[in-house]
């Protein structure tokens, strides 16, 4: 990115650093909007603000609005204009994204890309491919998920620096959130895809943390009479993707409370989108009874449909049905365009009793064969009920609190081979009991959707003898993710308390064990942790372990594996069996390690290793030859080309 800079500068602060960045920027890049806050650092008891975001709503009208949509629309060669795609920054923007993607996709969903997030950490795919919108005709032109979310980007950045042309957004510092169970890898595909259009000073933040972060912003230091050392507070996090869960503790420090991010959950592929597909669903076979059948194009259109409607009888009781067109191509079958409506009653049974059971904290999502919410190629939950999800979440995490460990398993020989019986469970009905709830998400704008979940949850703890956790309030639930985070950039600069936590998952390297051969069964895999539970940002550790054999020169398959409930382990824990639940197992990198000076292609290298978090929060392995120091970068970040090399070398 190019700056002018010959700009006239803003007359500094008092006392600021004239290098520092004057605005903390906090981005919010969810799955179905995206959002830009910030705080001047240069007053003193500076505001967070949420930028109004210029875009197309249709074509020639440019209007602003608190979010942008995170959707990109693939128009037909002659179905806009140039004069109809002017921005106040650009007579030819590169993409049509936000309210207009989303309005023209709602009737030709074949040219809509939604979802972009949820495929950037699908590890099913090839992320830098370009596939979307995914099963749309050859015409329509193609891209991939790292494309998408830098044209999302794109179009925040060039908002912002029309409306600071003295302060460029690559000068600030930009804060940008992603899902707390994002993996390596999908947190590497974020900050690549930042760093692709001119971001330098950035860090991620996980958006639970984010969301509590502008909770303790907006309760202008209020928030230390509303919880207490030992209180332990559950932020759920809806929105349109996902389902994030996370566990924050209350602590003590030099008689100061502190915030502790004990716990995350799974990366739940379960939220709006898909209530919006169940109703849109609902409403076909409603037609079906009617003799009129919808194909998947009309489906798709619907589902956009259903979205609006949702939002209307959610938010307003009185309101029985909301009428829905459905989009026809003028087919003789069909005739003339269909008709139907999204009743009061279809909502609240659908998305309450389907979404939000009722249940008892001992029942857990079940598996089952995938249904019609897998049709669009995302690993969607295969259990949509949260309520189910967040039981399974608490149970897992029910010796979280205060570093407290598991009990230790017995010895199971066989408990990593498949079909074999694992570890003993925990003891049934055993889970941790949140003091506290933060919601997040638009989902739990819904009145009858938040009460439903925070009913549900209190009847757990009522029955295991538990006082009823606190509801926390005072945040926007649709803005408080990018709040947080720029509040966040304060927090960094010493303004505020901070959350600790460090990365939430201990990580693990799997390792072949030597054993006989035994006929059909591959030896059995071992672990090494890599990375503990917890390290901090801008730490880094010597792993200590034998020296391994690193083949280079030739491709080799690094297999990883994740936890997060085994946070006592350190760098250099050897695990030769695991209970089934204990790790979890990340998608494999293949990788070719150059060949340098004085060796040779298929040399067998004596290593050790060494792995760091960095300062943007994250992961980097490095393997160190024990001859001469030299060293090989493994990215986290997973490439599916096997011939792409995912390593650099140091001497």
């Amino acid at each position: 990115m190019e700056h002018n800079n010959e700009q006239t500068q803003m007359p500094a602060a008092p006392g600021f650093n004239p290098e520092a960045p004057r605005y903390s920027v906090g981005i919010d890049l969810g799955t179905t909007h995206c959002v830009l806050s910030y705080v001047d650092t240069t007053i003193e008891d500076a505001r967070v603000e949420v930028m109004s975001i210029p875009q197309l709503t249709a074509p020639g009208t440019v209007e602003t609005r608190s979010q942008l949509g995170s959707f990109l629309y693939q128009p037909h060669e002659h179905e806009m204009n140039a004069a109809s795609r002017v921005l106040p920054w650009s007579d030819e923007p590169t993409a049509l994204v936000g309210a207009i993607a989303r309005n023209l996709g709602s009737k030709t969903p074949l040219r809509l890309i939604a979802s972009a997030k949820s495929w950037l950490c699908h590890g099913g795919v090839n992320r830098r491919d370009a596939f979307l919108p995914a099963g749309s005709p050859e015409e329509v032109e193609k891209v991939s998920p790292l494309r998408a979310t830098e044209l999302y980007l794109e179009h925040l950045k060039s908002a912002w620096n029309h409306a600071n042309p003295n302060n460029p957004l690559a000068d600030q510092d930009v804060t940008i959130t992603v899902p707390a169970s994002f993996d390596p890898a999908a947190r590497d595909l974020t900050a690549e895809a930042a760093r692709n259009v001119g971001f330098v000073h950035l860090t991620l933040l996980e958006e639970p943390q984010a969301a509590l972060y502008n909770w303790i912003d907006n309760s202008n230091d209020e928030w230390r009479n509303e919880v207490s050392v030992g209180d332990i507070v559950l932020v759920v996090d809806i929105g349109g993707g996902t389902t994030d869960l996370s566990l924050v503790e209350v602590t003590e420090d030099d008689g100061n409370l502190t915030l502790n991010r004990i716990a995350v959950g799974e990366h739940i592929l379960l939220g709006g989108d898909n209530m919006d597909l169940a109703l849109a669903y609902r409403l076909k076979m409603k037609l079906a009874q009617d003799g009129k059948e919808l194909q998947p194009w009309q489906v798709q259109a619907m589902t956009h449909a259903c979205r609006d409607a949702k939002e209307a009888l959610l938010n307003d009781a009185e309101l029985q049905s909301v009428p829905i067109v459905v989009p026809s191509r003028g087919s003789k079958l069909l005739g003339a365009t269909l008709k139907t409506e999204l009743t009061q009653e279809e909502v609240q049974q659908t998305l309450v009793d389907g979404f939000f059971p009722k249940v008892a904290v001992t029942e857990h999502p079940v598996q089952r064969n995938r249904g019609a919410l897998t049709q669009m190629g995302l690993p969607y939950a295969q259990d949509a009920g949260i309520t189910r999800h967040i039981a399974a979440f608490l149970t897992k995490q029910a010796n979280a609190q205060n570093g407290e460990t598991a009990p230790a398993q017995d010895f199971n020989p066989f408990a990593n081979m498949p079909g074999m019986p694992g570890g003993d469970a925990a003891p049934a009905g055993d889970f941790i009991k949140p003091t506290a709830i933060l919601f997040n998400g638009g989902v739990l704008k819904s009145t009858l959707l938040a009460e439903r979940l925070e009913e549900t949850i209190n009847e757990w703890l009522l029955e295991a003898d538990t006082e009823m956790a606190q509801r926390l309030t005072g945040v926007d639930l649709d803005l408080a993710v990018a709040s947080g985070a720029s509040y966040y950039g304060s927090v960094r600069r010493g303004q505020g308390v901070r959350i600790r936590g460090g990365i939430a998952s201990s990580y693990y390297v799997g390792i072949e064990s030597a054993m006989p051969a035994i006929p059909g069964m591959a030896p059995p895999m071992e672990a090494l942790c890599v990375a503990p539970f917890g390290m901090e940002e801008g730490s880094s550790v010597d792993v200590p372990s034998q020296e391994f054999g690193l083949i280079i020169g030739q491709p080799v398959n690094f297999q990883f594996f994740g936890s997060t409930v085994r946070r006592e382990d350190a760098a250099g824990t050897h695990l030769d069996h695991w209970a089934p639940e204990e790790l979890e197992e990340l998608p494999e990198i293949q990788v070719t390690l150059p060949v340098s000076e004085g060796r040779r292609e298929g040399e067998v290298v004596p290593v050790t290793l060494a792995s760091r978090v960095t300062e943007l929060g994250t992961l980097y392995l490095e393997a160190i030859a024990a001859d001469n120091g030299q060293k090989w970068h493994v990215e986290f970040d997973v490439r599916e080309d096997a011939n792409t090399t995912e390593s650099s070398e140091q001497h």
